[in-house]
C-alpha cells in the first residue's frame, strides 16, 4: 500500500529559508542524482515544518528528471500494514522483492519504528539491499536516529551513514513568504502590514502559521471590513484585546453571502441594463471594460471600438484584448519574482504597450534591472547646514572625495526628523554622478521586502547578483533588521563583499550600533568600525535656513521678525520646524491675513486672537503711530492705569 505523491508538494511550491535550505539542497541533490549523493537521506524536524512536502517534492524532482524511475512513497504505518497483509498472506518474499526494486523509496515518520523489532530488521535489510543496488531510499522523523527509542544500533548507524540534515523554524523572512505565497494561491488580499503582523509572532510551526492565516482568510469572508494590522493581531489573541471570531465564523456575516462572486453579479447587472439602452455588442464591450478598468488596466482599445457604429468581429476584438491582459499579467509575474518594484510600472497596465513590457522583462530576467537608487527629492545643496549637524556633513563630503576609503562604512545617527534620510539619499545621488556608478539607496524595510520576495519565488541568487554589483550600498533605518536572521545574515556576506572592494557603504540608525537591541554582534562591530557622525536637534543656523527656504518655495515673503521668532523657538527637529511653520501658513490663509511674527505667536503659543485684533481694517508693517503721539508696536503694548497694581502688559498676538 502506497500514497500517491501530493500534486502541490513539490519544489516550486517549497518556500526556502535558511532554516531549511541545507534540507532543500539535500533533496534536490539526491533527486538529480538518486543512489550516488546522499544514500540514505535522513531529514528531521518538528512536527509541522515541511518534512513530508518535502518527501514528496523529492518524488517530484526526480520523475521529472527521470520519467523512466520508479518511485514509491508511504509512510511507516502503512509499510508495516503492508508488511503484515503480505506475511499473513504468504507473500513474505514477494513484498520485499517489491521495495528492493524501486529506484526511489520515500518513507515517512520512521519515529513509529520504536517498540517495532520485527519491522527494524526489515528496514536495516531494505536500505542496504536499495545501496548495494544504487538505489535512493529518503526517510524522514520527527527526531535524528539516535533519539528514536529502543532503535536497533545497526539500523541507527546505517541511517547515519547518508546524510542527517534538520529543518528548522522558519525565521521571519520565510514566514512572510509563506503566508504571502500562500495568500496569492487562495486569491486573497489583506491591508498592508496585515501578513509581517502575523510573520512577527512566535509559532511553534508551519501548520500553526497557516491556522493563523486560515482565521484572518475566515474573519474577512464574513465582514464588509478588511483584516487591518491590528486587528489581526486581535483576530490571533497577540494583544490583550483579542476578540474571539468563530461566532462570526459561524454566522455568515454581513459581507459576502454564500461566497457569491459580486463582481460577477455586478458584471451582469451592468450588461442587462445597457443591453436594454444599446445594441448587445455595446454592452459586452461596456462589461468588458468595466472588468478590466476594475482590475486597473487601460481601455483605450475597447472605448475605441464603442465610439464606431458596427464595428466588425467585437467577440474577437474583446477576446484578443483579453488575451493580452492575461500575458501583461504574465509578464507582472513573473518580474515580480525578480524585482518586486519593477513589476508596479505602467507598462504592464497598458495593453498598446506590449512590446515596451516584454522589453522590460527581458531586461528584468537577464539581470539587467539595477537596485533601487537614492530620491531626486533630496539634492545636497537642499540640506540645511549648522553645528548640529556639522560633523555628518564634514563625514559626507570626505565620502564623496573617497569613496570607499576615507569612511567606510558611514553611520550617520540621530532621533527621527533630523535630516538623516535626506542626507544619506544626498551622498546617493552625489555618488550616482560618477561614471559607472551602481548606486543601492533605499529603506531596509524595502531590503527585506526585497529579499522575503526572493525566498518566496526562488531568485535569491538574483537578488544577491544585483547588489553585488552595486558601487555603493546605502540603507535608511538599519535598526529594522534587529531580529530578522536570515536578513542578517545576508548583509554581513553583503557588507564583507562591498568593503573588501572599495565600495561605500552608508547607514542610518536613530542610536549608535552598539546599542540597537536585536542587532548581531558581527554586524554591529562592523558598522562601528567605521565613522558615526551624530545629528542633534536643529541649531539656530540650521532652523533659519529651513525656515527661508521653506517659505520662499511658498511664495512668502517672511518678515526677519517672523524668521527670528520662528527660528529662537526651541524645535526638537526639521520635522517639528516644518509643522509649525505650515500650521501658521493655513492659519494666516483662513484668516486672509498676512503670514507674520505676531500670527505665529497667536498660532503656536496657544493664545486666542482679541476682537480688536480681528476688528482692525488697516495693515501696516507692525508699527502703528498713535494720534496722541509716540509709537505703539502692535507687537508689545504697555498701558499705564493710575494705580500701579493695574498696569498691565498687553500682547497683541
Amino acid at each position: 500500500m502506497t500514497t500517491a505523491l501530493h500534486p502541490k508538494y513539490s519544489f516550486d511550491t517549497f518556500v526556502v529559508g535558511a532554516a531549511n535550505r541545507l534540507a532543500v539542497t539535500a533533496g534536490r541533490t539526491v533527486a538529480e542524482n538518486p543512489g550516488t549523493a546522499y544514500n540514505p537521506l535522513f531529514i528531521y524536524s518538528g512536527s509541522g515544518l515541511g518534512k513530508t512536502h518535502l518527501l514528496m517534492a523529492v518524488g517530484h524532482a526526480a520523475k521529472k528528471a527521470a520519467p523512466a524511475l520508479s518511485i514509491e512513497y508511504l509512510t511507516l504505518d502503512e509499510w508495516v500494514e503492508a508488511f503484515h497483509a503480505a506475511i499473513a498472506a504468504g507473500q513474505g518474499d514477494a513484498f520485499r522483492r517489491r521495495f528492493q526494486n524501486v529506484d526511489v523509496l520515500l518513507v515517512d515518520d520512521v519515529q513509529f519504528l520504536t517498540n517495532r523489532k520485527e519491522m527494524q530488521s526489515e528496514l536495516l535489510r531494505l536500505t542496504e539491499a536499495l545501496q548495494t543496488a544504487g538505489r535512493q531510499i529518503v526517510l524522514t522523523s520527527d527526531r535524528p536516529p539516535p533519539q528514536i527509542a529502543d532503535l536497533d544500533e545497526r539500523l541507527i548507524s546505517r541511517l547515519s551513514g547518508g546524510l542527517v540534515v534538520d529543518i528548522g523554524v522558519p525565521d521571519y523572512e520565510t514566514r512572510v513568504a509563506i503566508l504571502r505565497r500562500k495568500s496569492e494561491e487562495r486569491g486573497v488580499r489583506f491591508d498592508p502590514g496585515v501578513l509581517e503582523t502575523v510573520a512577527g509572532a512566535e509559532f511553534a510551526n508551519v501548520r500553526e502559521l497557516m491556522g493563523a492565516l486560515n482565521r484572518l482568510v475566515a474573519f474577512q469572508a464574513v465582514n464588509e471590513a478588511s483584516v487591518t494590522p491590528e486587528t489581526a493581531k486581535r483576530i490571533l489573541g497577540l494583544s490583550p484585546a483579542a476578540a474571539p471570531v468563530a461566532a462570526a465564523a459561524s454566522s455568515g456575516g454581513p459581507g459576502r453571502p454564500g461566497g457569491a462572486d459580486e463582481f460577477g453579479a455586478f458584471l451582469a447587472d451592468v450588461t442587462v441594463t445597457v443591453g436594454k439602452a444599446v445594441e448587445a455588442w455595446r454592452a459586452r464591450v461596456t462589461e468588458a471594460m468595466l472588468r478590466w478598468e476594475g482590475e486597473g488596466y487601460r481601455t483605450q482599445r475597447l472605448e475605441a471600438l464603442l465610439k464606431q457604429e458596427a464595428p466588425a468581429a467585437v467577440d474577437a476584438a474583446i477576446t484578443e484584448f483579453a488575451h493580452d491582459v492575461e500575458r501583461l499579467k504574465a509578464l507582472e509575474s513573473e518580474v515580480a519574482q525578480f524585482d518586486p518594484e519593477a513589476a508596479g510600472h505602467s507598462v504592464f497596465r497598458d495593453p498598446e504597450r506590449m512590446g515596451e513590457a516584454e522589453q522590460a522583462a527581458a531586461r528584468v530576467r537577464e539581470g539587467g534591472a539595477p537596485p533601487p537608487g537614492p530620491s531626486a527629492a533630496f539634492p545636497l545643496v537642499a540640506f540645511a547646514v549648522g553645528p548640529s549637524n556639522q560633523v555628518a556633513v564634514s563625514a559626507a563630503r570626505a565620502v564623496l572625495e573617497h569613496p570607499g576609503k576615507k569612511y567606510n562604512p558611514l553611520v550617520l545617527v540621530g532621533k527621527s526628523g533630523l535630516g538623516k534620510t535626506h542626507l544619506l539619499n544626498a551622498i546617493g545621488l552625489e555618488l550616482a554622478r560618477k561614471r559607472g556608478a551602481v548606486v543601492a539607496c533605499l529603506s531596509t524595510q524595502a531590503f527585506i521586502d526585497e529579499l522575503i520576495a526572493a525566498i518566496d519565488g526562488n531568485h535569491v541568487d538574483w537578488w544577491r547578483a544585483r547588489y553585488r554589483r552595486a558601487t555603493a550600498l546605502l540603507l535608511d533605518d538599519i535598526h529594522l533588521i534587529a531580529g530578522k536572521e536570515r536578513t542578517q545574515e545576508e548583509l554581513f556576506n553583503l557588507f564583507n563583499l562591498l568593503q573588501d572592494q572599495d565600495r561605500q557603504l552608508v547607514f542610518t540608525a536613530p542610536t549608535p550600533p552598539n546599542t540597537l537591541v536585536g542587532l548581531e554582534e558581527r554586524i554591529a562591530s562592523r558598522l562601528e568600525g567605521g565613522l558615526v557622525a551624530e545629528l542633534t536637534e536643529p541649531d539656530r543656523d540650521v532652523k533659519r535656513t529651513v525656515l527661508e527656504r521653506l517659505l520662499t518655495l511658498q511664495g512668502i515673503n517672511a518678515e526677519p521678525a517672523l524668521i527670528d521668532y520662528l527660528a529662537d523657538r526651541h524645535a526638537d527637529s526639521v520635522r517639528g520646524l516644518v509643522a509649525g511653520v505650515q500650521r501658521v501658513v493655513s492659519a494666516a490663509a483662513a484668516q486672509d491675513a498676512p503670514v507674520s511674527a505676531g500670527l505665529a505667536r497667536e498660532v503656536l503659543e496657544g493664545q486666542a486672537p482679541r476682537e480688536a485684533r480681528r476688528s482692525a481694517g488697516l495693515r501696516t508693517s507692525g508699527l502703528v503711530v498713535s494720534s496722541l503721539g509716540g509709537i505703539k508696536s502692535r507687537e508689545k503694548m504697555v498701558w499705564d492705569w493710575t494705580d500701579p497694581t493695574d498696569r498691565v502688559i498687553e500682547e497683541f498676538r
